[in-house]
């Protein structure tokens, strides 16, 4: 199907957050810090898992993957926010709105398939620990993600196929800093019935069958808890799930948010405004949330900075503990080889002298 057969359309206009002129140097700032945090902190989630051998387990391979798919869902529009406001020119092409469009919904389906699998994975860990170790094997997890991309990328492609048979208007002026799915089905001229099908049947199975997962885990996760005799057990176990369950509220409160605001007012820019909590705050706050609630990954960031800096020249001096007890071992064992070469040789002339006596 062309593109250019349904529709006249080959430009839009990204109005952004707010069209007053001083704020553009106010928003360009604030907007590249955030994503500039956002990409360090994800990669560096990404870098400690990958180089700590402790931190190899099913929930932490899923949260590196979390941070990637983080990545590419702020990276899918921000960027392109950044440009526009430092080159002044809000215009975007049809083919980069669609392309914007897939990409958004594929990495937003993607976050929400992931968190139900790391509720999955929290589930079997608390509940049935002693299965633990087989159900969730190496291969059963990189077949859960997998299975999430497949999801996502078809549920992606089928919006973007369902957008590109719309007859749009000549020219569109979109209230908001990406092209946003909702919008370009309210601005066609032509029939949207089953546009809006597509877009209400996936977000009901795909965010409302993972929130009722993510609900039956945790219900699961409580009752499994509440049965631990000991107040330190409940903690420890209600530790190891407190970071997910805060980053689950911290999505969908915001997308729900979202689309509330957008149906209680008429205003697009408080629609976008509102946007921003889960388009980039949300992705934003995920590597504080893990590393600030998780001991295991605090260890790792600090063996992978410890690895920075004795490659550095700073930390040429600095040594691992196993060498340091090591280096201790050997040099007692040298002491205690010293001194009893000492004692044999202050023994000797007394020796000499009874040996001498006695002859």
């Amino acid at each position: 199907m062309a593109i250019g057969n349904l529709t006249g359309v080959s430009q839009f206009l990204l109005l952004g957050v707010s069209e007053e002129l001083k704020l553009q140097h106010f928003i360009f700032g604030l907007f590249l810090s955030m994503y500039l945090v956002t990409m360090f902190g994800n990669l560096l989630i990404i870098l400690a898992v990958s180089s700590d051998c402790h931190l190899r387990t099913p929930m932490y391979f899923f949260l590196s993957n979390l941070s990637f798919v983080d990545i590419c869902f702020t990276s899918t529009t921000i960027p392109k926010m950044l440009w526009n406001i430092q080159t002044q020119s809000k215009v975007i092409t049809y083919e980069g709105c669609i392309t914007q469009v897939y990409f958004f919904t594929l990495f937003a389906g993607l976050d929400i398939l992931l968190l139900t699998v790391m509720a999955y994975d929290r589930f079997m860990a608390i509940c049935h620990p002693l299965h633990y170790t087989v159900t969730m094997n190496p291969q059963i997890c990189g077949l859960l993600v997998l299975v999430s991309w497949v999801i996502s990328v078809l549920h992606s492609l089928l919006e973007s196929l369902s957008l590109l048979r719309l007859s749009l208007s000549t020219f569109l002026e979109i209230l908001h800093f990406f092209c946003e799915l909702n919008q370009m089905i309210q601005f066609a001229s032509s029939d949207t019935f089953l546009n809006n099908v597509v877009m209400y049947s996936g977000a009901v199975l795909l965010a409302g069958g993972s929130l009722t997962c993510i609900l039956y885990s945790y219900s699961g996760i409580v009752s499994s808890i509440g049965r631990i005799s000991s107040s330190q057990g409940k903690y420890k176990a209600f530790s190891t799930c407190a970071s997910h369950l805060s980053i689950v509220s911290l999505f969908y409160c915001t997308g729900l948010g979202v689309y509330l605001s957008s149906a209680g007012t008429h205003s697009f820019h408080s629609s976008a405004t509102a946007s921003v909590m889960y388009t980039v705050v949300t992705p934003m706050l995920n590597p504080f949330i893990y590393s600030l609630r998780n001991k295991d990954l605090k260890k790792g960031l600090k063996k992978l900075f410890g690895k920075i800096i004795i490659k550095g020249p700073i930390g040429i001096g600095l040594q691992s503990p196993s060498s340091t007890i090591q280096e201790g071992i050997q040099t007692s064992a040298q002491r205690t080889t010293s001194q009893s070469s000492h004692a044999g040789e202050s023994k000797s002339p007394k020796d000499t002298a009874e040996t001498g006596h006695r002859e």
